[in-house]
């Protein structure tokens, strides 16, 4: 199985030693359910794309700083190569601005949520039991870090997951194309080094908040492997 990460954004050189870049994280979470995805790299926000959409099997978009609204010529170009991949037959995987992504891409409304930042753990509640969601799970924990949201989801699309503070968590169009607004791909350390660099733009109060969710239980490993059964489903 072939798998392309779309590399959307760098981790800041003083957090690299945490975790390594996203092209370390990613495959750290996915290679323990899905030993056989090869991957390879794609760093789009610095102009690096692959030739066409049938390239990979598999496209999974990462998260990023930057906006999914924001006129830069690499976003633009990434909303076209999705679309590209909607119309082929490859699998499309966004996470958090990958997610974001999806939703412009195919007509849907990307904005500044009104309720602030989100950040560390989260609950996702599930509206849709679909086959590859196995283990069956009626809510899901993972990690956030966000301010922007899809706040309108394009045509066609079913809502799989809402979330407190965050209504459209996880969605997919199709059976080929998933996004979910949660960040399944950073450790706690992680999550818990990006809360506190950006104190003074998330609030004290809410970092807090959310560097004491961190205790809690996190289901990205379950996550994993629902993506997995998704990209085989998808692909049968």
């Amino acid at each position: 199985m072939k798998v392309g990460l779309l590399e959307c954004d760098h981790v800041r050189e003083e957090l690299v030693h945490i975790a390594g870049d996203y092209g370390q994280m990613f495959p750290a979470l996915f290679l323990q359910v899905a030993p056989d995805w090869d991957f390879s790299f794609y760093d789009v926000c610095n102009g690096h794309f692959p030739e066409s959409a049938d390239e990979c099997d598999v496209y999974i978009c990462t998260g990023s700083k930057s906006s999914v609204y924001d006129k830069e010529p690499w976003i633009e170009k990434l909303k076209d190569f999705v679309q590209k991949i909607f119309h082929s037959q490859s699998v499309f995987v966004g996470v958090c601005f990958g997610h974001q992504l999806l939703g412009e891409a195919l007509g849907g409304k990307v904005e500044k949520y009104a309720g602030g930042w989100c950040v560390g753990i989260h609950t996702l509640k599930l509206l849709q039991q679909e086959l590859w969601m196995q283990p069956a799970q009626s809510e899901l924990n993972l990690l956030m870090m966000c301010q922007d949201q899809v706040l309108k989801l394009p045509p066609d699309s079913q809502l799989l997951a809402s979330a407190d503070n965050c209504p459209n968590a996880m969605f997919s169009v199709g059976n080929r194309m998933l996004g979910v607004q949660a960040h399944p791909e950073f450790p706690r350390e992680y999550n818990q080094a990006l809360m506190e660099l950006r104190v003074e733009r998330i609030g004290a109060e809410k970092v807090r908040e959310g560097i004491a969710t961190l205790a809690l239980r996190s289901d990205e490993l379950i996550f994993a492997g629902w993506v997995r059964k998704f990209v085989e489903n998808a692909l049968k």
